[in-house]
């Protein structure tokens, strides 16, 4: 009976007072509001940009020739890098830290690819086997280009879904052989890759070394993949600059000319791009944080006038024999159930817009934005804290009155 009658003095004083206690409740929704917002946005953010490293593994160095800037030994500026098989052999045997090992051309020109009556223009990727691994080459039916067809430089092809549906419809793909420029290449694997660009799901995969022999004609490779077994920041760059020594020693360049060969390192890239995103997720929680406790001090100041218009009956009770935590925990009670209940509207609100947008914001760097449920908890334990702080110090004023004093008061 006790807990009733506080709760419907609880609720009397809300009806006395609505548009104050409206007013003070929807500061601290629109803080949770825009918190939740904020971090799902953030979340989203993130999210398109790991979608970004996804199609391929996040160690990786990506590394590529260019055209000397500088003099060395008497060779003049201006030539050209180009890679060899012998590169990829050297630092699949001896590159210390290695993980996996892929050299990458492509062909280029008129691409043209046929299948009986069905004809179309895809690009062509010729490759090592371990490229399956690096940019994470998820196989639909068959197989994907092994050891086998390059040491023998056979003649086959892995074929993406968007090549199968456009030359084979629903027709089966494995074992059939398509004309790439004219040349017939057995159908060994269909492939798909949901997180690469639109361009990269019209493209088939070919030995290395059959490309070399059938359409460049010359024993060369435009780009070396190569995975830090580690996955290490620290051993990525010793890496990167042991291939840097290696490949200057080997082409004659000097090892400060960084346009002579280019090194693209993802680990170092990725861990930038996660630190980034911790330095806005702490940006966020700090806004958030700050608009929560504007509304906090709204709730701790229409407490502080409730308090004052209520100070005769505050005397009232003292003098009827009740004790100060009675009077401090009534209160804190009226402040937390303020600031719970306009939180967890907030809540609801932000989570609910948040999932009605989700399925429809998807672009290329921001992708389902959400706020898990560790943020909803944490965000609802911070607010019954905070309501208990905005009720403790008017708690305290009203509990430290003394009963002949409020009963004079006006």
């Amino acid at each position: 009976m006790f807990l009733i009658d506080k709760w419907e003095e609880i609720f009397s004083t809300i009806r006395k007072n609505k548009l104050r206690t409206f007013l003070t409740g929807f500061s601290v929704a629109w803080g949770i509001f825009m918190l939740i917002i904020l971090l799902g946005s953030g979340k989203g953010l993130e999210n398109g940009v790991r979608s970004q490293f996804e199609s391929s593994a996040t160690n990786t160095l990506w590394v590529w020739g260019g055209q000397t800037t500088k003099a060395y030994k008497g060779i003049k500026p201006g030539r050209r890098i180009e890679f060899e098989n012998a590169d990829y052999n050297n630092f699949k045997k001896s590159l210390p830290g290695i993980g996996q090992i892929a050299g990458r051309s492509q062909v280029w020109g008129d691409n043209n690819i046929s299948y009986k009556n069905e004809y179309g223009n895809f690009e062509i990727n010729t490759v090592h086997p371990d490229y399956q691994i690096i940019e994470k080459v998820e196989m639909v039916e068959g197989r994907f280009v092994n050891e086998f067809d390059v040491q023998k430089a056979l003649k086959v092809t892995a074929i993406s879904t968007a090549v199968k549906q456009a030359l084979f419809k629903d027709s089966p793909a494995l074992g059939e052989y398509i004309n790439v420029k004219g040349i017939p290449f057995k159908v060994v694997g269909v492939w798909k890759d949901e997180n690469g660009r639109q361009d990269e799901q019209r493209m088939i995969y070919l030995p290395i070394t059959t490309a070399q022999k059938v359409f460049m004609g010359r024993d060369r490779l435009q780009t070396l993949a190569v995975t830090v077994g580690s996955n290490t920041i620290a051993d990525s760059k010793l890496m990167e600059e042991e291939i840097r020594t290696r490949m200057a020693a080997k082409y004659a360049f000097d090892v400060e000319d960084k346009q002579a060969m280019y090194i693209w390192n993802g680990v170092e890239e990725f861990k930038r791009f996660m630190d980034l995103f911790a330095a806005i997720r702490m940006f966020i929680w700090v806004i958030g944080i700050g608009t929560i406790i504007a509304g906090i001090v709204g709730v701790s100041n229409i407490m502080m006038i409730s308090v004052k218009e209520r100070t005769k009956e505050i005397g009232i009770r003292k003098s009827m024999g009740a004790t100060p935590l009675s009077i401090i925990m009534l209160i804190m009670q009226e402040a937390v159930f303020i600031t719970s209940l306009s939180g967890y509207i907030g809540l609801v609100l932000g989570v609910g817009l948040l999932e009605l947008v989700s399925p429809y914001v998807k672009t290329e760097f921001f992708r389902n934005p959400e706020a898990n449920l560790g943020i909803a908890i944490s965000a609802t334990i911070l607010l019954i804290f905070a309501g208990a702080i905005a009720g403790f110090v008017p708690a305290r004023r009203a509990a430290s009155i003394k009963p002949v004093e409020a009963l004079r008061d006006e």
